[in-house]
């Protein structure tokens, strides 16, 4: 068990293997601390993707440890979760339920009081402005409505700890914008957020540390100012992954 009260996110000698004796990911480590906006590069099938669904529990794997908040996934998989939320690239929701619905259900399971919810719900539907729709099936819903809503499911459990698999596909500049804000403003209050995508210049903008990650293997981490100097990220991702 990991005793350190900093470290929100422990990955240790992590390794996925598939079928055929692939292995997807292999002997990871990271530590991600409260007040980390932490960003995860790679290339597509370089393992970002199977790295998250394996911290927040979806994924089996059979090396290594992830801790989180000091407990194992393997072991204590519904504490770990009652303190992380989690934002895939394809919000998979309920879609014979209104958003409303959703955000409520999302809400008894986390034992959010009528008040506080209505409160949280009501703030952050203005700010993503999708409070005229929240009475609406979300089948209904276009891909940016889904993950605003999403979002909003994630954000109204303040967690502590945020894992989000490219979080800004589908949204518009604005709420874009008030993403990259709310994940600012749960890190100064002590939360930290793990995240893949491919825009890099949010990441050499937005987060204080990056991890590289290539054909599932760690080939760069740190701070974002030590990694990056006097160049850009993308010009040191295309030569960290071989591209000319």
């Amino acid at each position: 068990m990991i005793t350190d009260e900093n470290v929100m996110l422990s990955i240790e000698n992590f390794s996925k293997v598939y079928k055929g004796n692939k292995k997807a990911v292999d002997n990871l480590s990271l530590k991600i601390n409260s007040g980390d906006i932490y960003g995860f590069i790679g290339h597509n099938g370089a393992g970002k993707t199977t790295t998250i669904k394996s911290i927040v529990g979806i994924l089996e794997f059979e090396e290594g440890e992830i801790f989180i908040d000091g407990k194992s996934i393997k072991k204590e998989p519904i504490k770990c979760k009652s303190v992380l939320a989690y934002i895939p690239d394809n919000p998979d929701l309920y879609e014979h339920l209104t958003g409303i619905q959703y955000l409520n259900f999302t809400s008894d399971i986390c034992s959010i009081g009528k008040s506080d919810r209505e409160e949280r719900i009501k703030k952050h539907a203005e700010l993503f402005e999708i409070q005229g729709v929240l009475g609406n099936l979300i089948s209904s819903y276009s891909h940016g409505m889904k993950q605003k809503l999403a979002i909003i499911s994630a954000f109204i459990r303040k967690p502590k700890l945020l894992i989000l698999d490219e979080p800004f596909v589908g949204l518009d500049p604005k709420a874009a914008l008030h993403l990259k804000n709310m994940m600012h403003k749960m890190c100064k209050e002590g939360g930290a957020i793990f995240f893949s995508t491919h825009v890099l210049d949010v990441v050499e903008k937005l987060c204080n540390k990056i991890a590289m990650i290539k054909s599932g293997e760690l080939i760069a981490c740190g701070e974002t100012k030590d990694i990056i100097m006097n160049r850009t990220l993308e010009d040191i991702f295309m030569e960290a992954t071989g591209y000319e």
